[in-house]
């Protein structure tokens, strides 16, 4: 039947170390091997946090899955900061054209809940505004409200 492991690690970045190496340890594949896999399958994200899955077979072959990073991730990413406010709500940290949040929403894709990418592009909005965060100098309810009128129809 074979196990699973799953992490979120640096990409480009996986090491031996915690908490892969310990969790795949005990299964007998070649740890260093499913970690050079990992940083290679990773590299092109480096700089952020990357969910991986690592399904050991009792043969002790593996399979190596990388989701996307967190939204989160991506956004400071597109953006260029370090990390949202410590103080959403009160402190602004940066502000999230409409633009790059659609391009956020189709990075992630199907990691999201969202049906279309209007819906995927206001779920973005509300991490941008849990990260403290304003869309076009506004609060981020304000634009997704203008997502739900449709009056931004013509920006997607």
């Amino acid at each position: 039947m074979g196990e699973t492991v799953e992490a979120l690690v640096d990409a480009g970045k996986a090491s031996a170390g915690p908490p892969l190496g310990p969790a795949l340890g005990p299964s007998g594949v070649n740890v260093k091997e499913v970690i050079a896999q990992i940083n290679l399958q990773t590299k092109d994200m480096e700089g952020m946090q990357v969910p991986v899955k690592v399904k050991v077979g009792d043969d002790k072959s593996y399979t190596i899955e990388v989701g996307t990073p967190p939204a989160s991730s991506l956004i400071k990413q597109i953006l260029g900061i370090e990390k949202g406010s410590g103080e959403a709500g009160s402190v602004v940290a940066a502000d999230l054209p409409l633009d790059k949040a659609i391009k956020v929403a189709k990075q992630k894709g199907p990691g999201l809940t969202g049906g279309d990418i209007k819906a995927k592009t206001s779920e973005i909005l509300g991490v941008a505004k849990s990260m403290g965060l304003t869309c076009e100098e506004k609060d981020p309810k304000e634009i997704q409200a203008l997502i739900n009128s449709g009056d931004l129809d013509d920006r997607f």
